[in-house]
């Protein structure tokens, strides 16, 4: 329910120092009461294994948008269903009596980390990596210079992209970097729109592909085949795209085949899929009529964008790979484009001026999921002295504490580690339990509760079946707390 005015990292060896600390002596009527910021996997993640670990606490989650689940409801590619089945086991943390969903609450405007600090025990900090890295090249603000992190925000319906609308006018798409999330957009853009209907991908997005103009989507990177960053499963779907034409370059295989036999198995396989999948491309093979085509190209760094009202082409620098690095040559080549997505990486923001914040690294500072103060106040400086060095009761998990590495389950495993460090440090009286907390003050808070999110998912589920997809989603924040100002308690 939607209420206004109604009151109600970096992995650090755990110091030794911890470890011989006593159980806590807390009164058993103290509830432990943990505030986790951000309802992305991070979040729900943490507080799966907190309830399971700390008896009789209770944990409220604060998320800046009306609406739960963060990169899985707008990271995963609508033809990935599978990945979101996550949503389930997320949906039975939610609705444990012991936590509460507090949605459209932002920490730094509508509320203070001073504040969650003072109402909790402990304060976790999860709301994830939301600003791209940037290129740092000439004309890296030219119209039809997108982010991939955009592209996908838009055809996944997160509000403020719906109106982003890019122009797939023309012939070309270049994705700068070789990620997963590259490859994602690559076969959105690459796949036919009639398999695309059946997917929860907004409707608006679905127009704008059926228009679409684009023949070759080049996926470019520095380093080459044997450091390609896509997986396994990510090449293989787009290898079997019936509407798309892998091309790969031989000249970029050069000596790969025989590093394969001393390849670690998964960087086997996949270069093995690639060697196949080009000897297949040699031979004539699997070549559909009128196909589009995918062309992976390596070893090439952008270092110029050529355009003057839109993009035209992209300069490359030409790379050689020497122990898994990217060294520049003389050589230059530039591949004309028409649209340009860099997919370089994101990093994480400061919302709040009292977080201590690494804006180098785009994290917060932190060893193992706990905060470090700003200014350390041990004799010796060292990492041993916990009290000294850690922010007390302030925890950060996912890619905020660890910039934005790996996949779900990565941050699966990232997050039950710092859990479980939370877990400890009340048991072990690292966190004082000297009296209850009252919890976030919500009178005058527009906030969004589970039962409002609820809402919110019925009405897009009859929406989506009306037009034969799961959901259709909705992107109006506006119209979302209307939906949720009207669900019962």
């Amino acid at each position: 329910m939607f209420r206004k005015t109604i009151p109600i990292v970096r992995s650090v060896k755990v110091a030794q120092a911890f470890s011989g600390r006593h159980a806590s002596t807390a009164a058993s009527t103290v509830q432990p009461r943990i505030c986790i910021v951000g309802a992305g996997p991070a979040g729900f993640y943490t507080a799966q294994y907190i309830l399971k670990h700390l008896d009789n606490s209770s944990i409220d989650i604060v998320e800046k948008l009306p609406v739960p689940f963060g990169l899985v409801r707008f990271g995963v590619a609508p033809d990935h269903p599978e990945v979101k089945n996550v949503i389930n086991t997320f949906t039975r943390t939610a609705e444990n009596p012991r936590v509460r969903f507090l949605g459209n609450l932002s920490l730094g405007k509508d509320v203070t980390l001073e504040e969650l600090r003072q109402r909790y025990h402990a304060v976790l900090l999860t709301y994830g990596a939301e600003q791209d890295n940037s290129l740092d090249i000439p004309n890296e603000t030219l119209p039809n210079v997108l982010s991939a992190r955009e592209f996908v925000a838009w055809y996944n319906g997160l509000p403020g992209f719906e109106n982003l609308n890019p122009d797939l006018s023309g012939k070309s798409l270049t994705l700068l970097g070789q990620g997963n999330v590259a490859v994602d957009v690559a076969r959105i853009v690459l796949s036919s729109v009639d398999e695309l209907k059946k997917t929860d991908i907004t409707e608006y997005a679905l127009e704008i592909l059926a228009r679409s103009k684009i023949e070759t989507v080049h996926l470019v990177g520095r380093r080459g085949p044997l450091q390609a960053a896509f997986t396994i499963k990510e090449l293989r779907e787009m290898l079997k795209l019936s509407t798309c034409a892998t091309e790969w370059r031989a000249d970029d295989f050069e000596h790969v085949e025989e590093s394969v036999p001393n390849l670690p198995r998964p960087r086997k396989r996949i270069t093995e899929l690639m060697l196949k999948s080009m000897s297949e491309q040699q031979q004539g093979q699997h070549v559909p009529a009128r196909a589009r085509r995918f062309q992976p190209i390596f070893c090439r760094s952008p270092v110029n964008i050529i355009g003057r009202e839109k993009v035209e082409a992209v300069e490359y620098v030409v790379n050689r790979v020497k122990d898994g690095r990217a060294v520049p040559t003389e050589q230059r080549e530039t591949i004309a484009t028409d649209l340009v997505c860099r997919s370089i990486g994101y990093r994480a923001v400061s919302v709040d001026k009292h977080i201590n914040f690494d804006e180098r690294k785009g994290c917060i500072n932190n060893a193992g999921g706990r905060v470090l103060k700003r200014n350390l106040t041990g004799s010796d400086q060292t990492i041993d002295d916990i009290e000294d060095k850690y922010e007390p009761g302030l925890y950060t998990s996912g890619w905020l504490a660890t910039g934005p590495t790996g996949v779900i389950l990565t941050t699966m495993n990232s997050s039950f580690g710092v859990a479980d460090l939370v877990c400890r440090d009340f048991k072990n009286n690292v966190i004082r339990m000297n009296g209850s907390r009252p919890g976030l003050e919500l009178s005058g808070k527009p906030y969004v509760s589970w039962n409002g999110w609820k809402a919110i998912d019925t009405e897009e589920v009859r929406r989506g079946a009306a037009k034969g997809k799961p959901r259709e989603k909705l992107t109006c924040v506006n119209t979302m707390l209307q939906i949720a100002s009207n669900a019962t308690m």
